[in-house]
């Protein structure tokens, strides 16, 4: 979500600026790359970039589509295969032995639903969504971001003629969580769709605005997430202290719940180095449906603190995570925070935190999976 917050806030400064844009958009991968569908791009005409959809590999070329785009202004899917010689020759390498379908899409401001409406509509609302790309890898016909769901939909240029099947289908992308490409007949044309499954950010919440808390926040806040600082000390809850936080509060462990939106995004963090504080909030939070709680400290304090709060069972044990953070050595509070931050994505994604290579499986979970609603 950072990614997209990024590119609103590069087109609209590019919108000021009189600059026309194009989207870039990896709408397919077969086979390995650096970046998965929905990885983007906004690309101005005067060549600067914002998001990326490789490593760094891509964009010189991608640049040159983009431009090609803006001046044509068309949408236009461009394949990069990098099994194939003849792009090594080019200077196309990936280094991933795949091949990446990507979708230029001129982003014309009188155009109400241009693709970069849809995202600003995405982020509007804290809530889960599912996005709709359609192209073609047999056709000409390029149509590019086509549809917002949210329960029901929310922008929409689909069209007619498949816009029932699009929207059964996005009904059981959004049910199963889990983004999904299918192919429409639209008369004699052969129309692709990447049906986009799409998570707001992790909200994290900070109990604690301890000088170790600040680097934790500020990271999180560099990863895209919605950071909220809460403490009990005026003093110490502050925006010169937090300037990149979105919510900073003073309040008392009984009043945070009745502040704060919890959603299965949420995480919170106890590290106040308040034993009462922090024991109080517990007891509040447990009774909530939060899906992750980190205490900092050791592991016989917050057997302590439940066992106090007659709370001690497996299922909380297992439910709050302390003491908190991967096994990376931490020392310092930065080492920490990176300790904290990796422990909360393993758990937001299920990975296993692993070393990478001693996974036999794709990185990528979904790299192999092909489905067909």
């Amino acid at each position: 979500m950072k990614e997209i917050t990024d590119i609103i806030k590069a087109y609209q400064k590019a919108t000021k600026e009189k600059k026309k844009t194009a989207l870039a958009t990896v709408v397919k991968v077969e086979g390995s790359s650096y970046r998965r569908p929905g990885a983007r791009m906004l690309v101005t005409e005067d060549g600067q970039l914002t998001g990326a959809i490789s490593g760094g590999c891509l964009e010189g070329d991608a640049l040159r589509k983009a431009l090609s785009a803006i001046v044509q202004q068309e949408n236009k899917l461009i394949t990069y295969d990098t099994t194939d010689e003849d792009d090594a020759k080019f200077g196309v390498q990936l280094g991933c032995n795949g091949i990446v379908h990507i979708l230029f899409e001129p982003v014309i401001e009188a155009d109400e639903l241009n693709p970069i409406a849809f995202l600003i509509a995405l982020q509007r609302k804290r809530a889960q969504a599912v996005l709709a790309t359609l192209f073609s890898l047999t056709d000409k016909l390029q149509l590019g971001t086509s549809l917002l769901f949210r329960n029901e939909p929310v922008l929409s240029t689909i069209p007619k003629s498949i816009s029932d099947e699009v929207i059964k289908d996005i009904q059981e992308v959004f049910k199963n969580k889990t983004s999904a490409f299918k192919v429409y007949e639209q008369k004699t044309q052969h129309i692709d769709a990447f049906l986009e499954f799409i998570k707001p950010p992790i909200s994290l919440i900070i109990t604690g605005a301890g000088n170790d808390a600040r680097p934790l926040a500020e990271m999180a806040y560099l990863l895209g997430w919605e950071v909220t600082v809460i403490d009990g000390r005026p003093t110490h809850a502050t925006p010169q202290r937090f300037a990149n936080a979105s919510s900073i509060l003073v309040s008392k462990p009984e009043n945070v719940l009745g502040q704060i939106q919890i959603d299965e995004q949420t995480a919170f963090v106890l590290m106040t180095h308040n034993y009462n504080y922090d024991r109080e909030l517990l007891k509040y939070l447990l009774a909530t449906n939060v899906p992750y709680i980190g205490t900092l400290g050791p592991k016989k304090k917050l057997l302590r603190m439940l066992d106090e709060l007659d709370l001690a069972t497996q299922a909380n044990e297992t439910r709050v995570h302390g003491p908190i953070g991967l096994d990376i050595g931490a020392e310092t509070a930065e080492e920490i925070a990176v300790s904290i931050l990796a422990e909360i994505k393993s758990v937001f994604t299920g990975a296993s935190a692993m070393f990478l290579k001693e996974k036999k499986k794709p990185i990528h979970v979904y790299e192999l999976k092909k489905i067909n609603l």
